[in-house]
């Protein structure tokens, strides 16, 4: 056997057997894995958008030439010329063509100050002052239009015209010194309208606007039915009319505007010599159709004067234009870049001038102080008794009671705390004039509106009345007349004065210490009732007998202003209209509230009308003493 066998093979090393093992178990185990995939490709890129147009930018505003002829027009400038900053439009796009001439005044000097501060604000700027002469030959005074006066005022509107075609302007604004745009959107407004001819209706205090709807075959004012719709806002659009006038804008762009002419007049033109009527005139002939926009409120004008009438007057009326405009509105602020005089306010002759006012009322606090400052009145504030603050222990303090049988006369409620408060408000006054012993004290609530001229005409009264020696306690400058059926009597050798009869409101008065004195010795805190029912009891006038039965001595010497001076700034039903003393709590409850104004306060509507019989004409100055309309007058 062991013959047989073969040699036996040799075994390897056991080292390199051991080295092999070792080899396996450190990298077997990798080179055992497959191999990872590689990574994907990366994705293609994109193609790139094409690049998009810019988009185009807006229109520039259209061209507009402002025009303004200027006379004698230093009290209404600041406030002019600031209506004209105000405007939303851009000014780089506007040139001005500034006219003056004939002056008294400093109207120039205002006007160059202006140019000189606003110059770089504007386009362009075309000045063209003439120092003299300083009144027309044949002119009686500086309200006086003599043919002279309207040849040049046509020659210096067609030189403007001249200006805004020859600058390519797209179109020409004309705008008289002492109308004042106070919507800053007029101008956009009027060129949105897309009219030939168009111009925005202004306010006045009256019907009188810078339009006409009716042109008699002579070229006069003829009265119709539509004006008085249009001017009220009864139908509102943009109407045509045969007349605009004041403030007005042309579209130059249009191709029949290139036959409007200020001057010569035309050839066919047979008229009044009137620079209106002739541009009327023009227009019509050219087949232009003029048009008067009101569905907006653009701004105001003041009522033309006389030709007699100075320059004071025309001060006076402009003031009563910014007054009226503030009853609604924000105040019409000057130019910022003008020097404007300060105003030298007074007290009109009197001792001291109240004017009550509730702290809360801010609003009208503000109003009223700047009205007055306007008419350089000054006053002096009075804080009103809040009804709405009185609590019941104040009153038991006061030994405030009603008076029996009280009933207000339409709504049959008793006494409101608002009436106590205004009540306490006018009695602290009273007060206050005894302590201080003031001969003649003027009081004034802090919601009325001014009669045209009222410093002058009140003034005027107040003269007339020491004149006459007359012995007077209370006169009535605003109230409501109650006794409609017959006239009151006048007083002799005193013009626009009559003896009050039964009467509301406590609007405005004038009282004397002797006046204050019998007010407060009716000790009225006991037997209270409204104040405006009870100053016509203490004067013997009140129609309800009963009340005047508690005040033993009702000898109040009473009076009223004829026509009144000041009147309710709302009256009920109207926006803006709230009464702090109807609206209120019952004297006793202060749980039980009272909102009578919507349905039963008639104290505060409106006056009702006086039968022709009844009014108190032998009051006013005879016919012949009045002004007559001039031509120019449109109502």
């Amino acid at each position: 056997m062991a013959a047989c066998a073969g040699p036996r093979a040799p075994r390897p090393p056991f080292l390199l057997l051991l080295l092999l093992l070792l080899l396996l178990l450190l990298g077997g185990c990798e080179a055992s894995l497959p191999p990872e995939p590689p990574p994907p490709p990366p994705p293609p890129p994109s193609p790139e958008p094409e690049p998009q147009p810019l988009p185009e930018s807006a229109l520039q505003k259209p061209t507009v030439l402002l025009a303004i002829i200027a006379r004698n027009a230093a009290h209404t400038l600041p406030h002019f010329l600031g209506c004209i900053e105000r405007l939303h439009y851009p000014k780089s796009r506007i040139a001005l063509w500034v006219a003056t001439d004939h002056n008294v005044d400093n109207t120039t000097a205002i006007l160059r100050e202006w140019l000189k501060n606003v110059r770089n604000l504007y386009h362009d700027v075309e000045w063209r002052p003439m120092e003299d002469p300083q009144s027309y030959p044949e002119e009686i005074g500086p309200k006086h239009w003599p043919s002279s006066r309207f040849t040049h005022v046509m020659k210096l509107r067609q030189a403007a015209l001249r200006a805004a075609r020859e600058k390519w302007s797209d179109y020409i604004l004309f705008i008289d010194a002492d109308n004042l745009l106070t919507n800053p959107q007029t101008l956009n407004l009027m060129i949105a309208e897309n009219k030939t001819l168009v111009a925005p209706m202004l306010e006045s205090r009256s019907l009188y606007s810078n339009f006409w709807c009716g042109i008699t075959p002579q070229g006069y004012y003829k009265r119709t039915l539509d004006y008085p719709l249009i001017r009220e806002w009864k139908r509102t659009g943009c109407f045509a009319v045969p007349m605009i006038h004041s403030t007005f804008l042309i579209d130059l762009r249009k191709e029949a505007s290139t036959k409007l002419m200020f001057y010569p007049p035309h050839q066919d033109y047979t008229w009044s010599f009137d620079d209106i009527m002739v541009f009327a005139f023009s227009s019509r002939q050219a087949g232009i159709q003029m048009f008067i926009c009101n569905h907006e409120h653009y701004g105001f004008l003041p009522m033309p004067l006389k030709s007699h009438q100075t320059l004071q007057e025309e001060t006076e009326n402009f003031v009563h234009t910014l007054i009226e405009a503030m009853i609604d509105r924000p105040p019409i602020e000057p130019s910022q870049y003008v020097s404007v005089p300060l105003k030298n306010p007074d007290k009109m002759g009197f001792d001291e001038i109240f004017m009550i006012n509730l702290k809360r009322r801010k609003d009208r606090r503000d109003r009223m102080l700047r009205t007055l400052y306007e008419q350089e009145i000054a006053v002096k504030i009075v804080e009103a008794v809040d009804g709405k603050a009185l609590n019941t222990s104040q009153l038991k303090a006061l030994s405030i009671d009603m008076l029996p049988g009280y009933r207000d006369p339409y709504s049959s409620r008793p006494l409101t705390r608002g009436e106590i408060g205004c009540f306490l408000s006018h009695y602290y006054i009273w007060k206050e004039v005894v302590n201080r012993e003031l001969e003649k004290t003027l009081v004034i609530e802090d919601d009325v509106r001014f009669e045209h001229q009222f410093k002058r005409k009140l003034m005027k009264l107040m003269d007339d009345i020491e004149q006459a020696q007359l012995d007077w306690e209370l006169i009535y400058i605003g109230r409501k007349r109650m006794q409609v059926q017959e006239p009151e009597k006048a007083v002799p050798n005193v013009v626009n004065l009559v003896e009050a009869d039964y009467s509301y409101w406590t609007l405005g008065y004038a009282i004397s210490f002797q006046g204050a004195q019998k007010l407060i010795g009716a000790e009225p805190f006991g037997k209270m009732l409204p104040v405006d029912e009870f100053l016509p009891v203490m004067y013997n006038k009140h129609p309800v007998a009963k009340y005047m039965e508690y005040y033993e001595s009702r000898d109040l010497k009473a009076f009223s202003a004829e026509p009144l001076l000041v009147y309710p700034t709302h009256y009920t039903g109207q926006p803006g209209y709230l009464s702090d003393t109807e609206t209120s709590t019952i004297w006793d409850n202060e749980t039980v509230s009272t909102d009578w104004d919507r349905t039963h306060s008639w104290k505060s509507r409106q006056q009702g009308k006086i039968h022709n019989d009844a009014q108190n004409k032998d009051a006013l100055p005879s016919q012949s003493s009045l002004n007559m309309p001039s031509s120019r007058d449109e109502l």
